[in-house]
């Protein structure tokens, strides 16, 4: 029913498209966020509740969210715009910072007056997150706030090859957002590409590729995905409901298994070699599958190029992203 993918490939053809992702512009469009994560050593439990005391040695911040798409982009060398909304606080200010840090441009990012800049805080000690606290605003964004992007993403349309919505359940991904998106990239070539979020399936609509996890696919279908058939019923009924081109359904340590609207279904198996954190795999999955559909991949083989970076991302603890010298790496060492 499925056709397994055998990891037997032309390298040099892979590594040659790598080259050209700095050839591609992306525009992210989702929820911004700021990820600080907190890292330190338990050696004893609180005598005030049965809780771990964690001995702070080190802070860090990291763009988060669709700052972290445009992270992955930017590190496998393709041009990326961001565009979203924060709110006109510390944290806020800080995200432009780190965006401008990273020399790209933060004119596409629309600051929303009263509204909470999304901050997720990571306590983490022995390579294990211990808890996880967040600070944000999920209420939809105000309709100037949609026009602004909507404005923004017209005027970049004649630069951009392809969209990537990164949705978060922050409320900047709203059903007028997405049909103001798919208007104004009727009858043009930009490949339009969305991260998930379960509760807002119904706003992807003819989109050309969703990258659901199997648990978000199962749900959107109300089954329990364990095992080839329901994983074959969930992936055709993304298709069908959303008349999309394509769904890239990602199952964890089982790999990922590629929907296509001509019915063919192709399950790529995992190359991670070891797993220590998922946080912000699917960030790097959508950013290097979309690279490879922008610099001209077929849909198989930018499949193949994502699950490669997935299984470095997944390798490192916390937030992380690839560079294409180690997706090239990994594809020399498969």
């Amino acid at each position: 029913m499925i056709q397994k993918i055998e990891i037997d490939f032309d390298r040099d053809v892979l590594k040659g498209h790598i080259n050209r992702f700095s050839e591609t512009t992306i525009m992210v469009i989702g929820d911004i966020i700021l990820d600080e994560y907190i890292w330190g050593d338990v050696s004893r439990i609180s005598p005030e509740a049965p809780v771990p005391i964690v001995e702070v040695k080190q802070e860090t911040k990291l763009l988060g969210g669709a700052a972290n798409v445009v992270n992955n982009i930017a590190a496998l060398g393709g041009k990326t715009l961001l565009c979203g909304v924060i709110g006109d606080d510390r944290v806020g200010q800080e995200i432009i910072d780190r965006v401008n840090m990273l020399n790209l441009v933060a004119d596409c990012i629309t600051v929303e007056p009263g509204r909470k800049t999304s901050i997720k805080t990571r306590v983490v000690a022995h390579n294990q997150q211990v808890v996880r606290f967040d600070r944000e605003s999920i209420q939809e964004l105000r309709p100037e706030s949609i026009t602004s992007i909507l404005d923004f993403i017209k005027e970049r349309l004649h630069i951009i090859n392809a969209v990537i919505v990164a949705d978060y359940g922050k409320g900047v991904v709203s059903s007028g957002l997405m049909k103001g998106l798919r208007q104004l990239v009727r009858n043009s070539d930009i490949i339009v590409a969305v991260d998930p979020k379960t509760n807002n399936f119904e706003y992807y609509q003819e989109i050309d590729v969703i990258t659901p996890n199997h648990y978000e696919a199962g749900l959107f279908n109300r089954v329990k995905i364990i095992d080839e058939e329901t994983l074959v019923q969930s992936g055709k009924f993304v298709l069908e409901k959303l008349n999309c081109r394509s769904a890239l359904i990602t199952q964890g340590k089982d790999g990922m298994t590629l929907f296509e609207s001509s019915g063919e279904i192709s399950h790529i198996p995992t190359v991670a070699r070891k797993v220590f954190d998922v946080t912000g795999a699917g960030d790097t999955v959508i950013s290097a599958l979309c690279l490879g559909l922008a610099s001209g991949m077929d849909l198989k083989s930018s499949a193949i190029i994502s699950n490669f970076a997935a299984g470095i991302v997944v390798g490192e603890v916390g937030t992380s992203t690839v560079k294409a010298q180690m997706l090239k790496q990994a594809i020399d060492n498969s």
